[in-house]
């Protein structure tokens, strides 16, 4: 789920590649995968592995160290939260540091940053308590943490309205 398209979208690092680096023990958490090029040279002699094709996961690799708020919340695999919902987390609060402040804040079912999560479209009570309790469990705010010092998680841009002539007009097609 964590490399899949609508998550971190690494080509070339699909499920029997990663069974395999699992078996060397060379990824056990999903920040291990930003950590692959020191296992290069072992990768390399393995069979159907060469320069380019290594070359070409690592440069995948690469390309994912900065990512969007929405899609790196998508990619927690928090559960019941999908696409639409991580968006929609990411338009809300907008930077990862201020997300997972609320979260912690949150905690507190009687707290405002509980309220506020509730408030989100597409957030109601079940997909609020899953959230919070993701980031209640320890291992997952330490997989969070490690992440961090891996990618550059970027805060959520709106798109930019240009005023034109038919801005704030409901435009009808018949």
């Amino acid at each position: 789920h964590f490399v899949s398209r609508l998550a971190f979208d690494i080509e070339g690092l699909g499920d029997k590649i990663i069974r395999a680096f699992w078996e060397e023990e060379w990824i056990r958490t999903p920040a291990d995968i930003f950590r692959l090029s020191k296992h290069a040279a072992k990768l390399k002699e393995r069979e159907g592995w060469g320069e380019l094709s290594v070359k070409n996961l690592f440069g995948a690799i690469e390309a994912r160290r900065a990512i969007g708020l929405d899609r790196f919340i998508y990619a927690l695999g928090i559960r019941q939260v999908g696409q639409a919902t991580a968006k929609k987390l990411a338009q809300n609060y907008e930077s990862l540091r201020h997300f997972l402040t609320q979260m912690k804040e949150a905690k507190d079912r009687e707290s405002a940053a509980y309220q506020t999560l509730l408030g989100i479209e597409d957030v109601g009570p079940a997909v609020a308590e899953d959230i919070v309790e993701f980031f209640a469990e320890p291992h997952n705010r330490d997989v969070v943490k490690d992440l961090q010092q891996e990618l550059t998680v970027k805060d959520f841009e709106r798109p930019k309205t240009i005023a034109s002539p038919v801005t704030g007009k409901t435009v009808v097609f018949t």
